[in-house]
């Protein structure tokens, strides 16, 4: 099934999404890779403000690099989402809805995804430039010393994805 949806809708369209699924997203979307995480853990240990919301957050695990000339942003494909497994659980259990990467997710964080009616969808490796055609706006909005691991806010349009892991466990990693 190919499904069209907003970022803002992703809690109330969960659970129709299934594992397999076509997902064209649309909407807010904020990077977010390794050292990014590891700020935003160190901000909520703190309690401090984060540089978004949270709840209802859509982070995609994404380093792009600097826009040509005429271009929003550089190429823009998924980093191994792996690597954020150690942060995800909590993150998902403060509200984020949906994570966007490549690659296989932890037991934890597939119960984490089930818990909170969340999704996980994978991008296409090796194709940031064609991802980035997808891309309509680019602003940086934290940890600008990062480099291209910095925060940054995107605006996605009929971003293509699949949904790898549904809200009811389903697994794209785990089908026979």
């Amino acid at each position: 099934m190919e499904l069209k949806i907003n970022t803002a809708d992703i809690k109330k369209y969960a659970p129709m999404i299934n594992a397999g699924d076509r997902v064209l997203l649309s909407g807010t979307v904020y990077t977010s890779r390794d050292a990014a995480h590891k700020r935003i853990f160190e901000l909520l240990d703190k309690n401090e403000k984060l540089p978004f919301e949270l709840d209802g957050a859509s982070i995609y695990y994404a380093g792009p690099t600097p826009a040509q000339p005429g271009h929003v942003i550089g190429s823009c494909g998924p980093t191994t989402s792996g690597r954020m497994d150690v942060y995800a659980p909590r993150l998902l259990d403060l509200g984020l809805c949906a994570m966007i990467g490549k690659g296989q997710r932890s037991k934890d964080v597939v119960e984490a995804i089930k818990r909170n009616n969340a999704v996980y969808l994978c991008a296409v490796g090796g194709a940031g430039a064609l991802a980035a055609k997808c891309i309509k706006k680019c602003e940086e909005i934290a940890f600008f010393d990062l480099g291209c691991e910095s925060v940054k806010r995107l605006e996605f349009l009929d971003f293509p994805l699949i949904a790898a892991i549904d809200c009811k466990g389903g697994n794209l990693f785990e089908r026979k």
